[in-house]
């Protein structure tokens, strides 16, 4: 899987540089996630902008990732997300707990950098 990880400013920034996240590509990209909530990371900035689908589980694994981090105490929130993947979340009621923002700047803002 194309993934990378960045530290800006107390936030880690989570690139995914697929065009669809799901599965297979879901286990290796839940455990990144999990692996910084599990060394202390509490801002996670997860990064889709290449993403322009995503299925069910991956939905559920953002829902499973956003557990993880808010029971640790963190913010977990999402970027450059594309229209249908929006509309994904919107459907599936995910966009009511996870923060979803157009842009990086946007939600780096929030966290407030």
């Amino acid at each position: 899987m194309n993934l990378t990880t960045e530290h800006t400013d107390g936030i880690a920034i989570v690139r995914v540089g697929e065009t669809r996240l799901m599965y297979p590509l879901l286990s290796e990209f839940a455990d990144a996630v999990t692996t910084l909530v599990k060394d202390g990371e509490r801002k996670i900035l997860i990064d889709l902008s290449p993403v322009v689908y995503v299925d069910s589980a991956s939905i559920g694994c953002l829902m499973d990732l956003y557990r993880q981090s808010a029971a640790a105490g963190g913010t977990l929130k999402l970027s450059g997300v594309q229209k249908r993947v929006e509309t994904m979340l919107t459907m599936t009621g995910a966009q009511q707990f996870i923060e979803v923002h157009a842009d990086e700047r946007s939600a780096l803002e929030t966290f407030g950098v």
